[in-house]
């Protein structure tokens, strides 16, 4: 029986988003942007990679042509004279936000059609009475922060305050979410845990996606390290997603990073999780080698977005395409004749773009494995209306339940 491996490159965008205006993103293109200015050597400035963006592996599935196909413009270094060898396109997300919940959910056949509840980007962000709540019901002496930050800037500015004064950093974004951050040591992890569990409650009215913990070690601004113990709170989508239906057709769901925590646990058989892409390969390569016929795998790669995206590291970012590109053929020979694997993404993260946020954009859809031919690769699968079709197709290579929205490309 088939498998299906899903990867998700957090925040790989490929631009060309049709409603990218009405967030403020009109001309993002994370691939685009990132392969211009390796181009131009102007991601260099930071000694960690040389030359023209090179990602032949992906290329050689089609990347190249899909980001053409979805902004309109070739990605500069990338050429898409290759012929694709695997399934190639690009999909537009429906969701009303261009956050992580929202992208993942669609992925998965469940398209966000409700608003997202957000704090303002004022000072203070969150509403007093919640913080009162917060600090009555979590035993606090009061908290920090509490406004739009980015998260490795205001534990270096407040994290020896915190420990310090035993107040936990809180803060949020352009997403909708609560994000807490505190000492592993110091505050403690299962405290910070229990936190965000009372946190993820209070918030529950105001509509909020997620509560994230995000825990640090080290004694100085210059030591502090957030650490893999990142743990997010969600709602519960709002209908059965690809995971639900697996499990309910007694597959194993094999989920990676981030992955569960995005579901809320929901259709969650195994979870590995990792310290970075490199450890995240790891784990992704160990499910496939684990998963039985019929399973899922279903993976998510944050550096991309956590520490180059947010971060506008350019050179950072490519770096890390880099990377993932060289080891992909080790995923490659993992797969079995019945295999499918797809590689997308769930929003973008345009490191050249102003502010620190999420940008709508288009994102890729590109891959291999059964139940494509040659002539599928030569003329790809066009651009997709919904993310929702990513899920469709795999439930259809599963042979599962159809969903409510999406349609499979094979």
């Amino acid at each position: 029986m088939a498998r299906a491996i899903l990867c998700v490159l957090d925040s790989f965008g490929i631009g060309g988003a049709p409603d990218a205006e009405s967030f403020g993103d009109a001309g993002a293109n994370t691939l685009g942007h990132i392969a211009a200015a390796c181009a131009a050597r102007e991601a260099d400035r930071a000694g960690l990679r040389a030359g023209p963006l090179a990602l032949p592996n992906m290329v050689r599935l089609g990347l190249a042509r899909a980001g053409e196909l979805a902004s309109g413009t070739a990605p500069a270094g990338l050429d898409t004279g290759v012929a694709p060898q695997g399934i190639w396109g690009a999909a537009s997300e429906t969701s009303r936000g261009k956050d992580t919940p929202s992208g993942h959910w669609e992925i998965a056949g469940v398209p966000v059609a409700f608003d997202w509840g957000y704090f303002p980007d004022t000072v203070p962000a969150f509403p007093p009475d919640l913080v009162a709540a917060i600090v009555e019901k979590g035993d606090l002496p009061g908290i920090l922060g509490d406004c739009h930050a980015s998260g490795t800037v205001i534990v270096a500015e407040l994290g020896a305050e915190h420990i310090r004064t035993g107040k936990p950093i809180c803060y949020t974004s352009a997403d909708s979410v609560f994000q807490i951050a505190a000492h592993e040591d110091h505050f403690g992890l299962e405290r910070l845990y229990a936190l965000c569990e009372i946190v993820r409650e209070l918030v529950d009215p105001l509509n909020i996606g997620r509560v994230i913990a995000r825990p640090f070690t080290g004694e100085t601004a210059e030591t502090f390290t957030r650490t893999a113990n990142r743990r997010d709170y969600s709602v519960l989508p709002p209908e059965p997603t690809l995971l639900d239906r697996a499990v309910a057709a007694g597959r194993r769901t094999w989920t990676i990073g981030k992955i569960a925590d995005i579901f809320a646990h929901q259709g969650v058989s195994e979870i590995l999780k990792g310290a970075g892409n490199d450890a995240l390969f790891d784990k992704t390569l160990e499910a496939i080698d684990r998963a039985g016929d019929g399973d899922l795998v279903f993976a998510n790669f944050i550096d991309f977005d956590s520490l180059y995206g947010h971060r506008r590291d350019v050179a950072g970012y490519a770096a890390a395409l880099e990377a993932f590109d060289r080891r992909l053929p080790e995923m490659l020979d993992r797969l079995a004749p019945d295999d499918l694997l797809l590689l997308t993404a769930d929003h973008g993260c345009d490191p050249t773009w102003r502010g620190t946020d999420h940008t709508r954009e288009r994102v890729p859809v590109i891959g291999t494995g059964a139940g494509f031919g040659p002539g599928l690769a030569a003329t790809g699968i066009g651009v997709r209306e919904t993310f929702a079709d990513i899920g469709e197709t795999l439930a259809a290579h599963l042979g599962l339940a159809k969903g409510r929205h999406g349609t499979s490309f094979l």
